[in-house]
């Protein structure tokens, strides 16, 4: 089920967006919009809010994420989750692990009812050391 929505998402792309979620998929680390850019010229000319566009259009659909507090954007790793997407982040290597915890979304879903508050997208971001740094 899940892996057809994904299926699903990617077939609606146009070229740009296909080839703009081909580079993060393959990136090791999260990439910023210039870092996708510059991967970009390098098969083609292509102006930035072309590239801005595809970014939006690709966390729209839940194939991408933007992490806010490193202002980059990641491929979507667990296409199940659209409730919410939670990222370790490495200070030091800047390793970024996604993990989805149904515990989490459940709080966080339970706070926005008691407060009346209507989520739209939650990205929940843990700034650290990975297990290779802190020991």
């Amino acid at each position: 089920m899940a892996a057809n929505h994904h299926h699903h998402a990617l077939e609606e792309l146009n070229d740009t967006q296909k080839r703009v979620h081909r580079i993060l998929t393959a990136a090791q680390n999260p990439l910023s919009a210039y870092e996708v850019l510059d991967k970009m010229r390098a098969k083609g000319a292509v102006t930035p809010p072309t590239v801005y566009r595809s970014l939006d259009k690709l966390i729209e659909k839940g194939l991408a994420h933007r992490l806010e507090s490193l202002n980059a954007y990641v491929a979507c790793k667990h296409p199940h989750h659209h409730e919410m997407a939670a990222f370790a982040i490495c200070e030091s290597c800047g390793l970024v692990t996604e993990f989805s915890d149904p515990n989490i979304n459940e709080r966080l879903s339970q706070w926005s009812e008691d407060h009346s508050f209507c989520s739209k997208k939650v990205t929940v971001e843990i700034r650290g050391l990975c297990e290779a740094c802190s020991k």
